[in-house]
């Protein structure tokens, strides 16, 4: 009897044991999860107070180093090493035993977290991402090799991203204030210095130097004569916010991605949080590829190509800003027609000519077009953390154009502005999607 006790013991043992040690089953070959990878240090750098500027550079070097993992797992897509400025070929890697779909997720994680601050900011995020691997059956020589790829390419891009020039212009000269009529000065509530005047010196992802799509000048200051295109310019921006409707309010509120707004109620002063302009555009490729049901690898290119678009948009965009050093519409007015009047939006703490929000976007919107075509009809969600409600768009086009006239309503640009940055986004857009080879 005892030997047969001992078996039947022993069989109940190893049933237990195979219950506490599932078949492994692949959970990270899933465009949602990473999606939510990506929203996770939208909310790292939406809650540290990144400007948009470099909040773009923040979502492009994560992205890429994603994309990189990706692409060793998925022969439809190839490196962006030769593609992009200066970026060497990924080392000869072991991809034995590698989960890609992890590995690409931990690649975005560790960059993404090495780009931002403060140190450990996606720790708590890596870990969770452990225990649906441990949960799923991942062995832990999977999960080491995963690991293992993750690291070897986001310390590869890691290397790469420190030549890029960001350090030297922590130390540049700061933007230099005069009272010539005309040039930017700082706006209120904050007075805050101009930020980032030394973008243009960034390396460029696909551009061939910062200048490359270089705009006409604004129109000729002149608060004299009321048939200039200045002055007209100026009344425009006036009568609009004077008289917005309340879709026109929406509009403006939607697109505001101003990343913190100071709010001031009586002698109470706090901030405000919200996503910037690339924040608001990675959740946009988030919702267009759920939207097109695009599959894993579809979706990380989809995320790479449009933060590529709008970082090289911004550098563009911000080597006319520090060119012209064009005053807002706010500080115009107030000095000439209205001390009281006030924009729809609190106005950014840079040079008002070209816009970066609608540089921005229309680039990410060619990248996105590129990738999903110009009838992606979606539903905009990203605004309802905020309590701000959804807009529909029938194309990631369309949704550029609106935000032309978003920044306009706003007060904080004159529409002519609005007009080129459109422009001349879509020309750094189509650089990079005539570029960039990314799918085989």
């Amino acid at each position: 009897m005892r030997p047969f006790r001992f078996l039947v013991l022993a069989t109940v043992l190893a049933l237990g044991s195979c219950k506490q040690k599932p078949a492994y089953h692949d959970v990270f070959n899933d465009p949602i999860l990473f999606s939510k990878t990506v929203k996770q240090l939208n909310n790292v750098v939406m809650q540290n107070n990144f400007p948009p500027i470099i909040a773009s550079r923040n979502y492009t070097y994560a992205t890429i180093a994603a994309y990189e993992v990706m692409a060793l797992g998925d022969g439809r897509f190839q490196s962006l090493a030769g593609q992009i400025k200066h970026l060497p070929a990924i080392p000869k890697q072991d991809t034995a035993n590698v989960n890609f779909g992890y590995a690409t997720m931990l690649a975005f994680c560790k960059v993404g977290e090495a780009v931002t601050f403060p140190e450990g900011s996606m720790q708590d995020y890596v870990k969770e991402l452990d225990s649906i691997a441990t949960a799923n059956g991942m062995t832990d020589e999977m999960k080491k090799a995963s690991k293992q790829l993750a690291d070897s390419v986001g310390n590869h891009i890691l290397r790469w991203s420190k030549k890029d020039n960001y350090a030297q212009t922590r130390t540049a000269e700061k933007y230099h204030i005069t009272e010539e009529e005309g040039r930017w000065v700082p706006t209120p509530p904050q007075y805050q210095q101009a930020l980032e005047p030394h973008w243009n010196e960034i390396r460029p992802m696909v551009m061939d130097s910062a200048d490359q799509f270089r705009t006409p000048p604004p129109p000729a200051f002149n608060m004299k004569d009321k048939n200039s295109k200045y002055y007209q310019e100026v009344m425009k921006v006036k009568i609009a916010r004077d008289s917005l409707t309340k879709e026109q309010q929406h509009i403006a509120e939607f697109w505001d991605d101003l990343g913190t707004r100071m709010i001031v109620e009586g002698h109470v002063m706090f901030m405000a949080k919200k996503f910037s302009p690339p924040g608001h555009w990675m959740n946009i490729v988030g919702i267009a590829s759920q939207t097109a049901k695009a599959d894993f690898g579809t979706t990380v290119c989809a995320y790479a190509k449009t933060a590529i678009a709008g970082f090289d948009a911004f550098i563009q965009c911000w080597d006319e800003k520090f060119r012209s050093n064009c005053v807002r519409p706010e500080t115009v007015i107030n000095k000439y027609i209205d001390p009281n009047w006030a924009p729809y939006l609190q106005t950014p703490p840079f040079p008002e000519y070209t816009c970066g929000h609608s540089t921005v976007s229309a680039s990410c919107a060619e990248a996105l077009t590129s990738v999903y075509g110009d009838h992606m009809a979606y539903t905009d969600t990203s605004e309802l953390e905020f309590g701000i409600a959804n807009r529909s768009f029938e194309s990631f086009r369309a949704a550029a154009i609106e935000n032309n006239w978003a920044r306009f309503y706003g007060g904080i640009h004159f529409h002519n502005s609005c007009l080129v940055s459109t422009e001349y986004g879509t020309k750094v857009g189509d650089l990079v999607v005539d570029r960039l080879k990314m799918k085989k």
